[in-house]
């Protein structure tokens, strides 16, 4: 088997790559909507209907791909590339055929649905290549899922900045192109196991279960942090530019701040062998937290010490998600494994659309400095949570 493994040495930078083009889908829409708002006369409110959509399509793809089981039924990698496929198309529309706000969101509802079929289904063929070591590949890989998020904005980043149509093409582009590359250079591993059909019953045991609550509920505090900050990182920067002295690039700084987050996964997932995944998504939330309570006073700041935070922000605010799905994963019963990483993470996403809309009518009443305050709630209520697993095992002295 490792004899296979070494021959086959590309396979995880293959799938590292191609997970980083299908998930740039995924804020593709949000570098260009400044174009759009001005072309279409779009409010300030689109940038949240926008950006819920495509949560909206991921939970209800990633919840119906697990109930049909398709990356069981289908080879994993020909569902990975069909939905690397329609993905892209699904983001091409917005050049081809939207006019409007409607088109807009129902187009960018499609292209989360597909990436339902992108992101999970990426750890799934990773882990039929991988027992040993998974979870360090699973780290690279949110980490690409990170940079990908980030991607649209570099795009947007650059003196002359690429048309908004441009942007949409080559996002589409590299996304058809890393489908292909999983379907013609990444066969079947030779871990690839048949997973359980979808058990309803996982709902109820996530709330008997107090460490899988645990680590459930923790992320859920999580959830509500990150994806608000993801989607108003730009907003947060263009204010700040708008009362400087030296205006920033605001989608240069903005993909930096949310690509910078790689490091935090792989560096998190590095630390957990040591330290243990309760203590690395404990004190990563922790930190994000903090970050969240001190950004009006870094707003403040002069643009150095600014962008400084920010970047710290985006490497501790993601940093944790590997190790709340390995939580999940070690915390649910054996047979309810998929399930339960199913409907936490369909709840996950559900919580980032609140977190979102919520961030996007308090805005309207508060400055961009202070928005970020009403997202510590989300934190404190995941560390509550994850209090008592974190302390039972670093009373045990084992990582988990």
């Amino acid at each position: 088997m490792d004899n296979l493994k070494l021959r086959s040495w590309w396979i995880l930078p293959v799938i590292i790559f191609s997970q980083f083009t299908g998930t740039s889908l995924w804020f593709a829409g949000n570098a260009v909507l400044g174009d759009l708002q001005r072309q279409w006369e779009l409010g300030e409110a689109a940038l949240s209907y926008m950006t819920s959509s495509v949560q909206l399509g991921f939970i209800i793809g990633t919840f119906l791909f697990a109930f049909f089981t398709i990356s069981d039924r289908f080879a994993a990698r020909i569902v990975f590339f069909i939905c690397s496929l329609l993905g892209a198309l699904s983001n091409l529309g917005i050049y081809l055929a939207a006019d409007g706000l409607i088109s807009l969101l129902i187009l960018r509802f499609c292209t989360g649905f597909f990436l339902a079929g992108i992101y999970p289904v990426g750890m799934k063929i990773a882990a039929g290549w991988y027992r040993r070591g998974l979870g360090q590949a699973l780290g690279y890989l949110v980490g690409a899922l990170v940079v990908g998020t980030a991607f649209p904005h570099l795009l947007k980043s650059n003196a002359q900045p690429l048309p908004w149509q441009q942007v949409i093409l080559s996002i589409s582009a590299i996304s058809a192109f890393g489908g292909f590359l999983v379907l013609l250079m990444v066969p079947e591993g030779p871990y690839a196991a048949k997973a359980a059909k979808f058990n309803s019953r996982a709902f109820a045991t996530i709330f008997k279960i107090r460490s899988l609550r645990s680590a459930s509920f923790g992320y859920f505090g999580h959830m509500w942090e990150l994806y608000a900050l993801w989607a108003f990182i730009p907003v947060l920067i263009q204010a700040y530019t708008d009362k400087a002295l030296q205006p920033l690039n605001v989608p240069f700084w903005s993909f930096w701040v949310i690509a910078v987050g790689c490091l935090g996964c792989i560096g998190g997932g590095l630390l957990s062998k040591k330290l243990g995944s309760p203590s690395v998504a404990f004190f990563q939330l922790l930190a994000s937290g903090i970050c969240c309570l001190l950004s009006p006073l870094f707003f403040q700041a002069p643009p150095g010490l600014f962008i400084g935070f920010l970047v710290i922000w985006g490497i501790v605010v993601v940093g944790d998600s590997p190790q709340f799905s390995a939580l999940t994963a070690q915390t649910a019963p054996g047979d309810l494994v998929g399930s339960a990483l199913t409907i936490v993470t369909s709840i996950g996403f559900f919580i980032t659309i609140l977190s979102i809309q919520f961030t996007n009518l308090i805005i309207e009443f508060f400055s961009p400095a202070y928005i970020f305050l009403f997202l510590v709630p989300g934190p404190i209520f995941g560390l509550a949570n994850l209090w008592p697993l974190y302390r039972s095992h670093s009373n045990k002295g084992l990582p988990l």
